[in-house]
């Protein structure tokens, strides 16, 4: 589902040029669950950004199935993003003036715009997180747990294929951590790609595989046992 090869980013700092990825490559196939660690400032969140076509790479390609996503024009990367990727925040990233429902709605802006069917899917995944009652009701009325789960719904609404998740548990609790994790998990058992980075090492529980980044480079770690996932 998911292909980069050579992917490399610079910027400039105080004391030069930066490099924060130095020839990465990855490849996610469908129904995998990938997980990238790393401390703070090794470009993890970096990596996730050109993965999903929020910035560009100062080398190296991207390709979501056969589409060499990482050559098109700004529209054309748009258009990709909106139909292949969902993402997921440690920020949640709520727009505070819209209710629950319509954060969710959102994305369907990206794929053609809010119709009836998206509007009772977006209904659907509230109730299904539990949050069929505080549909109405705005992000400073709902706990962190319950905004990260409005986030993940609107990450999934359009069922994309590719699922790109930054430390999504690092705001939450335990309890919510789960959920959250649950449902990123579910995707991949369901078919879905799933890429999180993340600082924490129980969220790389069951993964496909484990990645490293060091030295801007991606490194093949241990992974749990996948049969963890189900």
């Amino acid at each position: 589902m998911l292909r980069a090869t050579g992917l490399a980013k610079r910027f400039a700092g105080p004391a030069g040029e930066v490099r924060i990825l130095n020839g990465v490559d990855v490849s996610v196939a469908a129904g995998e669950f990938v997980a990238v660690t790393g401390g703070s400032g090794s470009g993890k969140s970096t990596l996730l950004n050109l993965l999903g076509l929020l910035d560009d790479p100062d080398a190296g390609q991207i390709w979501y199935g056969t589409e060499a996503v990482s050559a098109a024009s700004r529209r054309g990367k748009s258009h990709a993003r909106g139909r292949h990727v969902g993402f997921v925040f440690q920020s949640f990233l709520l727009l505070p003036g819209l209710t629950a429902l319509d954060n969710v709605l959102l994305a369907a802006r990206y794929v053609g715009g809010i119709d009836e069917r998206r509007r009772r899917r977006a209904r659907e995944l509230l109730e299904q997180f539990g949050l069929a009652e505080r549909a109405e009701h705005y992000p400073a009325q709902l706990s962190g747990g319950e905004q990260q789960r409005v986030a993940f719904c609107r990450a999934v609404l359009n069922e994309p294929p590719l699922l790109l998740a930054d430390e999504p548990t690092g705001n939450l609790d335990d309890a919510n951590g789960a959920v959250i994790l649950d449902a990123l998990r579910a995707r991949a058992r369901d078919g879905g790609a799933v890429v999180v980075v993340t600082h924490r090492i129980d969220v790389t529980h069951g993964a496909s595989a484990v990645y490293a980044l060091r030295d801007g480079r991606l490194h093949r770690s241990a992974a749990a046992p996948k049969e963890e996932i189900a």
